[in-house]
């Protein structure tokens, strides 16, 4: 599977958004929105962005689960 990079600048930027938005608000549902977002965007060539939008899902989630 080979996502546009256009499309991958998007998922990536919105999975950084919600994994922020995570930080203060539904940590755990936000996380995760960032995390499945970061993932399907690592796909593209944009994976230094996506991986940091994976990486604030995990610490929204860590954040929201402790």
């Amino acid at each position: 599977m080979k996502v546009n990079d256009a499309v991958g600048k998007w998922l990536g930027w919105i999975g950084i958004v919600l994994g922020v938005i995570g930080f203060f608000w539904a940590s755990i549902w936000m996380g995760i929105g960032a995390i499945v977002l970061g993932l399907v965007g690592i796909f593209s060539s944009q994976k230094v962005l996506n991986g940091v939008a994976m990486g604030a899902g995990v610490i929204a989630l860590i954040i929201g689960l402790v």
